[in-house]
């Protein structure tokens, strides 16, 4: 026997044995705990996007504060010639 036809028996011989059984309630379980899952990833999102809408206005209002574009003044005065 090659080795795929010794993983094939073994397939065949696992799915001859009697299935385990399943609860009950095992579609209800499921549900409530993909509701479960979808209400913390939504709470995760809207969390998530809230933090970027603050991190943008803090960062429209530092930047209107600051303007980062305009060149800062000089610190000395430059020497002045001609008296």
């Amino acid at each position: 026997m090659s080795r795929h036809e010794d993983k094939e028996a073994a397939v065949r011989r696992m799915l001859d044995t009697p299935h385990p059984p399943v609860p009950a309630d095992l579609a209800a379980q499921a549900v409530e705990r993909g509701s479960r899952r979808a209400r913390r990833d939504r709470l995760a999102r809207r969390v998530l996007w809230g933090l970027f809408v603050v991190a943008a206005f803090a960062f429209v209002v530092w930047a209107s504060v600051e303007r980062p574009w305009e060149v800062p003044p000089a610190e000395t005065t430059p020497p002045l010639e001609g008296w």
